[in-house]
């Protein structure tokens, strides 16, 4: 697994709804707002049981009714790479209709 270049990942991002590359280039970025809190941390567990099955975990954020998600990879020195947009597409279909 490697990094995705900044081309690549601007690329990716045209088809990802809702997400900005941050932190000069090395993290996917989303910010979600909920209902209220109890959709939000429906969501989560949800979203718990995908990074498991996916071996992806993200940075996760939660206050009140607002979800902040932050993807890159570890492993590749916390850069974004194809596993971070195949998440970040994953999360997406979670979300109900907006």
């Amino acid at each position: 697994m490697s990094a995705l270049n900044q081309t690549e990942i601007e690329t990716a991002l045209q088809g990802l709804q809702g997400w900005e590359l941050v932190e000069q280039g090395t993290k996917l970025l989303r910010e979600i707002e909920f209902n209220d809190f109890r959709s939000a941390m429906a969501f989560l567990v949800r979203l718990s049981y995908e990074c498991e099955e996916m071996n992806h975990h993200p940075e996760i954020f939660n206050v009140y009714r607002t979800v902040r998600l932050g993807l890159n990879t570890h492993d590749v020195g916390g850069r974004v790479t194809e596993k971070d947009v195949q998440l970040a597409s994953r999360i997406n279909e979670l979300l109900p209709s907006q």
